[in-house]
This record gives C-alpha cells, structure tokens and sequence, in this order.
C-alpha cells in the first residue's frame, strides 16, 4: 500500500485478476476507485452513512457486480459515518469468491488508514 497524504494505493490479487484499489480520504469521506486493467472511471454509487442506515444512490448505473458496488459503498460509509463515493470498472463479472476477497481488502484497506 502506498501512502501520500490522504491517498492511499494497492493492489489486489485474486486468482488470474489484478485490482487497483485507490482510496482518497477526506475529513467527511472517502473516494475509492477500484479497477481492473486500465484505469479508467466506471459506475459509480454514493453513500452517506446515517441512522439507522445508510442512504444510498447511484450516479453511474453498473451494467453488471451493482450489489457488489451498492454493498461495498454501504459499508464504508457505514464504518467512517461519512459519505462514500465508489468507482468501479472490472473487464468481467467476478464470482463469489473473488468479491468476498476483495471486498474483505478494500475494507481492510479503509479500516486501517
């Protein structure tokens, strides 16, 4: 993981698939980017983490992993109480143990920095 700042990068291996992680962290939130291949901006939610739950919005709609990106976001903001705005661009869908890896390293990622 690098550090700068408030920004913070990594990557994560899962089988044959390489994801960049990026988070940038404000005094409110986070921005998390995460890619697969190019780097490149692709759906995207928002989330701001209130009582009872979080509210949560979509700005760019996925084509396909939208519980993936609604859930990541969700738990993020849950965790900071703040907002979390998530980019996410794969090549393919990702099965299921693929996702819980690396949604367990993203939050890993934002609990520990």
């Amino acid at each position: 993981m690098t550090k700068a700042s408030r920004f913070y990068q990594k990557t994560v291996r899962v089988a044959d698939r390489g994801f960049s992680v990026r988070l940038l962290r404000f005094d409110n939130g986070d921005f998390v980017s995460i890619t697969e291949g190019a780097d490149s901006l692709g759906a995207m939610v928002v989330s701001l983490g209130t009582d009872p739950g979080p509210v949560t919005t979509t700005v760019i709609p996925a084509k396909a992993e939208s519980l993936f990106l609604r859930l990541i976001a969700e738990r993020i903001s849950s965790h900071t109480r703040g907002i979390a705005i998530v980019s996410f661009s794969i090549r393919s869908e990702m099965d299921a143990a693929t996702a819980k890896i690396l949604m367990g390293d993203v939050l890993e990622m934002v609990r520990d920095v």
